[in-house]
C-alpha cells in the first residue's frame, strides 16, 4: 500500500541531499484539481466490506505544489483518497513525466487516507473501483502540469505548533486476562485499537502519540500566498458519503484564512498515525469533548494560523530529493493457515466477502500469492526544511527512533 505517510520537518538531514548550490533560483506553483467521481454510485474503501456510495457530500481534490531550482524539479501531490498502489503511481509518475519533464523519482504522492472516498486500490473486502482508477491518473497529471505552469519566483519558510488536545493514541495493551480473538479465532491480541475504551481491559496506550502540527508555506517574493502544506498525524474523523474528510475542511480553511480571495492552495498531508486517532481514551469518556467535524478543524485551523503567524521566510533555498527502492517480503501464512483460508474461499466462490473471517481468508491467500511487495521510501530538502516518506500506515515515532525531527 503506498499513502504514503509524511513528516515534515527542519534539518539538517541526510548528506545524499547536501550536494547543491547555497544560492539557488528558488521557483514555485501550485494547484488544486477536482478529482470528485464522474460516475455514481462509486466503490469506496477504508472499511472492512465492500460498499458502493451514491451521493457527494463534499467535492474531493488533488492539491499539487512544483518547486525547482537551477538543477532540480520536484511535484508534490497531496490527493483525497484512502490510499493508492506503488503500481497506480508509478503510472500517473510515467504519465505525468512525459507531460512535464519532472523526473518520476523527483514526484511525491500521497494519501490523505480519508475514509471516505473512491477506492483506487483495492482494501480489505473491497476492490478498486475499475471506472475511477483511470479517471484519477489522469487528474494527477493534470494537477502536477497546472502547478508546474503556475511556477514563479518565490520564497518559503517552516513552523510547527503542539496540537496535542487534537490527537491521541489509539492503540493499547489489554490485560493478560482480557485478551481478545484474532481474525484466525485464536485467543491471541494483546494490543489492538481503540481497547481503552474499556479501562477495565487494559493497561494503557502501547506508545506515544505525536502532536506536531508542521507548516511548510511558500509565498510569492512579494508576499502573496502560493500554498501552505500541512501534516498531522491524526488518522481520520469519519464522515458519510463521498467526502474529503477533515482534510479537505482543513486544506479549504487554510485557504479561507490566508487568502479567500486568492489563489493559494492550503493542503493538509497524512502523518504517522496508523496507531492514532482523535479520541483520548485516558480522558473519562463523560469528560471527553465530541466536536462536530466542523469544530475539530476550526480548532485546529486556530492553531494552525498561530503558528502560521511566526514563520520566516527565505528566497535562496536550494533543492534535492532522493528516492529508494526496496523488495520487502510479506509476514506469509503457515501451511495450516493457507489450508483454512482456501476452504473458505472455495466456499465464497466468486461472491465478495459477507464477514470479518472471510475478508481476513482472501488476505492471507493474496499474501500467499504474492509473497513480496517493492515500497518507495523518499526524502526531500527544501533549504533547511526537510520531508520523508513511508508508504503504509506507519506508528507514531518512539522517543527513542532516529525520526527526523528539529
Amino acid at each position: 500500500m503506498s499513502l504514503p505517510m509524511i513528516r515534515l520537518t527542519l534539518l539538517p538531514i541526510l548528506a545524499a541531499l547536501t550536494a547543491a548550490p547555497l544560492h539557488a533560483e528558488f521557483q514555485a506553483g501550485s494547484a488544486v484539481i477536482d478529482i470528485s467521481p464522474p460516475k455514481l454510485p462509486v466503490l469506496v474503501n477504508g472499511g472492512m466490506m465492500s460498499r458502493y456510495v451514491d451521493k457527494i457530500k463534499t467535492p474531493i481534490h488533488a492539491r499539487a505544489i512544483v518547486i525547482s531550482d537551477a538543477k532540480t524539479q520536484v511535484a508534490i501531490v497531496v490527493a483525497d483518497s484512502c490510499m493508492m498502489s506503488r503500481e497506480f503511481l508509478d503510472d500517473a509518475k510515467a504519465m505525468a513525466a512525459k507531460k512535464t519533464g519532472i523526473p518520476v523519482d523527483k514526484m511525491l504522492i500521497s494519501a490523505t487516507h480519508a475514509h471516505s472516498a473512491p477506492a483506487s486500490m483495492g482494501c480489505l473486502g473491497t476492490d478498486p473501483d475499475p471506472a475511477y482508477v483511470p479517471f484519477l491518473k489522469e487528474k494527477l497529471v493534470e494537477a502536477i502540469a497546472a502547478a508546474q505552469a503556475a511556477r514563479a519566483p518565490a520564497k518559503i519558510g517552516f513552523a510547527k505548533a503542539d496540537a496535542a488536545e487534537f490527537t491521541a493514541l489509539r492503540q493499547w495493551i489489554r490485560r493478560p486476562d482480557k485478551l481478545a480473538e484474532d481474525p484466525f479465532g485464536n485467543m491471541s491480541v494483546r494490543a489492538n485499537m481503540h481497547a481503552g475504551r474499556l479501562w477495565d481491559d487494559a493497561v494503557g496506550e502501547s506508545g506515544p502519540e505525536d502532536p506536531d502540527l508542521s507548516l511548510i508555506s511558500i509565498q510569492t517574493k512579494d508576499g502573496q500566498p502560493v500554498a501552505v502544506l500541512a501534516n498531522f498525524s491524526m488518522h481520520y474523523f469519519g464522515d458519510k458519503d463521498i467526502s474529503a474528510d477533515y482534510f479537505g475542511l482543513f486544506s479549504e480553511g487554510l485557504k479561507q484564512r490566508i487568502d479567500p480571495q486568492g489563489r493559494m492552495v492550503g493542503i493538509m498531508s497524512h502523518g504517522c498515525s496508523g496507531d492514532i486517532y482523535r479520541v483520548d481514551y485516558k480522558v473519562p469518556e463523560k469528560d471527553r469533548p465530541k466536536p462536530t467535524i466542523d469544530e475539530y478543524t476550526s480548532g485546529l485551523l486556530d492553531i494552525a494560523m498561530k503558528a502560521y503567524a511566526t514563520i520566516q521566510y527565505r528566497e535562496d533555498s536550494d533543492i534535492a530529493m532522493a528516492e529508494q527502492r526496496m523488495t520487502l517480503k510479506y509476514r506469509v501464512p503457515d501451511k495450516q493457515r493457507l489450508e483454512w483460508a482456501q476452504r473458505i474461499m472455495a466456499e465464497m466462490g466468486d461472491r465478495l466477502a459477507k464477514t470479518t473471517t472471510e475478508v481476513y481468508a482472501r488476505e492471507q491467500v493474496i499474501l500467499h500469492e504474492r509473497q513480496q511487495t517493492e515500497i518507495v521510501v523518499q526524502a526531500l530538502r527544501i533549504g533547511d526544511i526537510g520531508i520523508a516518506t513511508t508508504p503504509n500506515e506507519t506508528y507514531a515515532p518512539r522517543p527513542q527512533s532516529p525520526c527526523w525531527k528539529p
